[in-house]
């Protein structure tokens, strides 16, 4: 019975370890070992040969597609946190509770229209000949003579529109969690509410706020539909090179080992935010020593 008791934890995880194997690490070993191929597809076909010089040859020339796509995945990250941080908190705190489960199911809303649904038409949207392009040459915003589709501004806001929702939601969960009491008591002892914000509410949402921004970073990095559709080529990301590499050139090779550095990029980026912001934040452990 005791030998039971103790295997139930791994009977629990074998669901999800099995799932992991089938669809991570299988395809994960048959990428590297594309990823360390050598010929043509069109002369003979690839051959496994620990070419590891394709690693370098995948940068080769790709230099302005990395530096675009931190620059886009980070742009649309804090866009996306500047936009989620407020509205969670006015669900989460201002909002009548009544109404808080419609609000959220407002904000998940779009998830039940395709991902390339929404894209499509925020290029309706962004149009030369739109009511939104419109207005915004009427402020000044946009030249006359200008444009917003086609632009690095038309990638960012489709990137940043596409996962808020990933932002909203972690934040608006650590902000249901807040003890109120703990705002009123620092109001009592004279805080503002500047600073009952910033001492109180903002370290204790901490874990919401790192948590949003990876899964807002990490799908925005990779992304390459939002640059498609609504950029041109001078917009293309890493993710549109691995795509042309996979679907146009036939060079699997090199694709495959761009995708094995973009994802180390997104590790190295990852472990570098949570050592700056601390894993305590992210695993909550923060809120418990303070409430200690």
């Amino acid at each position: 019975m005791t030998i039971r008791r103790r295997l139930i934890p791994y009977w629990l995880l074998a669901p999800g370890a099995l799932w992991l194997l089938l669809f991570f690490v299988i395809p994960m070993g048959f990428m590297a070992e594309q990823a360390l191929e050598s010929g043509s597809l069109f002369t003979g076909g690839f051959t496994f040969s620990w070419e590891w010089s394709n690693f370098p040859d995948s940068l080769s020339g790709n230099s302005e597609q990395i530096v675009r796509s931190f620059y886009y995945a980070g742009a649309a990250t804090l866009l996306a946190l500047l936009i989620a941080y407020p509205l969670a908190y006015a669900i989460a705190v201002k909002a009548n509770p009544r109404w808080r489960l419609l609000l959220l199911f407002a904000v998940i809303a779009p998830f039940f229209t395709s991902y390339l649904i929404r894209t499509i038409a925020w290029k309706t949207i962004l149009a030369d000949t739109s009511p939104v392009v419109d207005v915004l040459q009427f402020l000044g915003i946009v030249p006359d003579d200008g444009r917003v589709l086609a632009t690095s501004g038309a990638v960012i806001a489709g990137l940043t529109y596409n996962f808020v929702p990933f932002m909203i939601l972690p934040i608006y969960a650590s902000l249901e969690r807040i003890d109120l009491s703990l705002i009123e008591a620092a109001r009592d002892l004279y805080a503002s509410a500047r600073q009952a914000f910033v001492r109180v509410t903002l370290p204790l949402t901490a874990p919401g706020i790192v948590a949003g921004v990876l899964l807002t970073f990490i799908p925005a990095f990779g992304d390459y539909v939002n640059a498609q559709l609504l950029g041109s080529p001078n917009q293309f990301m890493l993710g549109n090179k691995i795509q042309l590499l996979y679907l146009s050139d036939r060079n699997y090779p090199d694709a495959a080992a761009l995708s094995f550095l973009m994802m180390a990029a997104v590790l190295i980026v990852v472990l570098v935010y949570l050592r700056t912001a601390g894993t305590e934040a992210f695993m909550g452990e923060a809120d418990e020593a303070e409430a200690t």
